[in-house]
């Protein structure tokens, strides 16, 4: 039976956060995981507006969300932040009943008012992070992550940040290669780790993104070999601390977790779509031995190799029960 995902909307939903997830999880992708893609449906009160433009016409109501193996709540329309307690109740019943649950942008406050959030790291939009750690104390929020995945609670910023989260559902639920494919199909970058800043400085010049475009597209070219920051500086002809300056600006992370974290991406696709031994894909991916790889892949994913192999090759690949 396919993964239930239920879009909770409020009136008044901002249309990008209802698209994001509509177009990632709401069209059958099961050609690419040759077994069931998601089953979106979208749960919301009769006629609710999406931004001022038009309302929803769906069979589905908050109380059908609580059966739902995924919950995902869009960004709240009010501009008090002030939840409808109907899709609050709902939202806390389905997770009592073992549901992932999701938010995007300030979404976050619906989860917040459901009790969800407490004692865990969240995230919402920068605009809004203050005004959420000051009404929910015991939420741990960070206004900079793109995304915390904090296993069956998770939080997404604003807009963009929010597709990000998606495609990172899509990568636990079927593995990096299948989130890879649908993000090539929406013309969006395949991944940004979720502890990658929200902000960027837009004031640096022209040349600073194009040095560093060049220093990242030589190192994915060249993922296998031992690289050092102090070459990544000096293939773009600046020095180590500009550019530390230029990846925290621009990335959002420094030169080497930015690194090791593509080196980590390529072997994820190896892992699910080759039967290299563990010994190759380190070598291949640049980490020079299986223990640093088992390390860093550890770090970032909080899983072995190994398993992750198991969990994700492409002819066993189902969404977990969450």
């Amino acid at each position: 039976m396919a993964h239930v995902i239920a879009l909770a909307l409020s009136d008044g939903v901002p249309i990008f956060e209802l698209a994001a997830p509509a177009a990632i999880f709401g069209t059958n992708r099961s050609e690419l995981t040759t077994t069931d893609w998601y089953d979106l449906r979208v749960c919301s009160p009769a006629n609710a507006r999406v931004d001022a433009w038009f309302t929803t016409t769906t069979p589905y109501r908050y109380d059908d969300l609580i059966a739902a193996d995924t919950v995902i709540v869009p960004a709240c329309h009010d501009e008090a932040l002030d939840p409808p307690l109907d899709l609050v109740d709902a939202v806390r019943s389905a997770a009592e009943r073992g549901a992932r649950v999701v938010s995007l942008c300030t979404g976050a406050f619906v989860l917040a008012a459901a009790g969800l959030l407490d004692g865990r790291r969240a995230t919402t939009h920068w605009l809004h992070a203050a005004t959420l750690a000051d009404r929910y104390p015991h939420i741990e929020v960070d206004p900079a992550a793109l995304y915390v995945d904090e296993g069956r609670v998770l939080t997404s910023a604003g807009k963009s940040a929010g597709m990000d989260l998606c495609l990172h559902i899509v990568r636990c639920d079927y593995g990096a290669d299948v989130a890879n494919q649908v993000a090539r199909r929406l013309v969006t970058p395949p991944h940004r780790e979720g502890d990658q800043s929200q902000y960027i400085d837009p004031t640096q010049p022209r040349a600073t993104h194009d040095t560093l475009g060049n220093v990242m597209d030589w190192a994915i070219s060249h993922l296998g070999e031992p690289i050092t920051v102090e070459q990544l500086a000096r293939h773009g002809r600046v020095s180590v601390r500009t550019l530390h300056r230029h990846f925290n600006s621009h990335a959002g992370t420094n030169p080497l977790d930015w690194l090791n974290s593509q080196r980590v991406r390529r072997a994820q696709q190896l892992l699910e779509t080759t039967g290299l031994p563990i010994e190759h894909i380190a070598s291949h991916c640049g980490f020079g031995t299986a223990t640093a790889f088992r390390r860093q892949f550890r770090r970032l994913l909080d899983t072995t190799p190994d398993n992750y192999r198991r969990t994700f090759t492409t002819d066993v690949v189902t969404p977990p029960a969450r």
